[in-house]
């Protein structure tokens, strides 16, 4: 990895703006990252309202999956249902990330909320007035996917405009923190709420929550952008900008390679989560208990790689965690495939919990850091789409190999393709992180 001065001499000036106008990177470390992070009212406000909206996303996911067992009793539904909400950001994702860079970022963000509060609000009425089918179930998840395929790339890029260029890094690890931990209250509050009162409670929750997060972003004031140049109208034009956007990435040494990485991490070792439930039963004779286990611990560990990339605050040198990361998440979930006791299973997944978050927090830090302000929606936009899109598909393949060779086997291979994948790029990373790490050194 080069070393300070070589980095140093790279720095160049941010071409988009930045609000405060920092062009480098200021060091800052332990609580006071946090704290200057949480310090500017704007990201402060936006983090508030985010926390409350994910635990609303995640109360309705745990309510359409109970409704979905509910009105079919069919595993083949939930993989359906699953499927719906992950599958259109393959689709819309990059045309998403052609908007967040053509229209105000701020104003998309409101406008795909609002779709989204109206089709949770669709879901309380037909679940409460009992007229919701399985069918239009299907289609208000495949429409919810849509909108959330096209929201992501604009909330992800908007980070920059919330927070000055030495405080991206904090920012991106405390929003890891605040969706992991609503992985942990949205769902407890939707047992509470199921058990109680209703189902279509669970979807009422989240329509509020959407209220609360539309407040906030209708007071949010953000620093003028740099102008944008004029970009092709009509569906030549959003195809040419995609495929622009692609082309980019496959250009960048660094964000090829960071993406790359987290494609084969999301196919090969991420899927391990979604066949948490077989292990839980067959693997170590378990119940709901043994999965609710295994399943918090993997957010125990993706919450405390959050808390310790927002303490840590510099950037320098997220290349080299992202690539150990990687390497680290595939001995983990391999040590998992191999185990027959429950408490070593629960170590691997810490791990691996821990290794996911911080080689996705760290990918994104770079891409936000690193490429230019024109195509970072877009650039994004594949980020967002290997991160919903590259579990799912991997999760299928997986799913299907087990059938026929058992559980272990496909981990274990998927894991041990990684940790090859991992060692082959670790000899790359001075080279990628010399590209994305030009801008990321200390100011003076």
């Amino acid at each position: 990895m080069p070393n300070s001065s070589s980095i140093d001499s790279a720095v160049r000036s941010e071409a988009d703006a930045t609000p405060g106008g920092a062009p480098a990177v200021k060091r800052s470390a332990g609580l006071g990252a946090v704290r200057r992070a949480l310090a500017h009212p704007s990201y402060r406000s936006y983090t508030a309202g985010n926390s409350v909206s994910l635990i609303g996303t995640w109360i309705q996911r745990i309510g359409v999956g109970w409704l979905t067992w509910q009105l079919t009793g069919s595993p083949t539904w939930l993989g359906l249902i699953a499927f719906a909400d992950l599958a259109p950001a393959v689709v819309v994702g990059p045309l998403g990330g052609v908007l967040a860079d053509r229209v105000d970022r701020l104003a998309l963000i409101r406008l795909m909320q609002t779709c989204s509060m109206l089709q949770a609000l669709a879901l309380f009425a037909l679940t409460a007035l009992d007229a919701i089918s399985i069918g239009l179930l299907l289609v208000l998840v495949l429409i919810n996917g849509i909108v959330i395929g096209v929201n992501q790339p604009a909330r992800l890029a908007l980070v920059t405009a919330l927070v000055p260029r030495a405080d991206i890094a904090a920012a991106v690890a405390i929003n890891s923190v605040t969706f992991n931990l609503a992985r942990f209250i949205g769902p407890a509050v939707a047992g509470v709420l199921i058990v109680w009162v209703d189902i279509s409670a669970a979807f009422a929750a989240n329509a509020l929550s959407f209220i609360a997060f539309l407040i906030v972003l209708a007071r949010l004031r953000l620093a003028p952008e740099a102008p944008r140049a004029a970009a092709p109208r009509g569906l030549a034009g959003l195809v040419g900008d995609a495929v622009a956007g692609m082309r980019y990435v496959l250009g960048h040494p660094g964000v090829a390679t960071l993406l790359g990485l987290m494609l084969a991490l999301a196919l090969a070792v991420r899927p391990f989560i979604e066949l948490l439930p077989g292990f839980a039963a067959e693997v170590f004779a378990g119940g709901a208990e043994t999965l609710a286990t295994l399943s918090a611990t993997v957010g125990i560990g993706a919450v405390v790689a959050g808390a310790w990339l927002a303490q840590r605050g510099d950037p320098r040198g997220l290349t080299r965690i992202t690539f150990a990361a990687t390497a680290l998440a595939a001995v983990a979930v391999l040590g998992f495939a191999a185990s027959d006791r429950l408490w070593l299973a629960l170590a691997c997944v810490a791990v691996a919990g821990f290794a996911l978050v911080a080689a996705g927090v760290c990918t994104q830090t770079l891409i936000q850091l690193s490429v230019d302000g024109a195509v970072r929606g877009r650039v994004l936009s594949l980020y967002g789409l290997i991160f919903r899109g590259g579990p799912a598909l991997g999760a299928l393949a997986m799913g299907a190999a087990s059938e026929l060779a058992g559980l272990r086997l496909p981990l274990a291979a998927g894991a041990l393709a990684m940790l090859a994948l991992a060692v082959h790029a670790w000899r790359r990373r001075l080279g990628a992180s010399a590209a994305l790490e030009a801008d990321a050194a200390p100011a003076d």
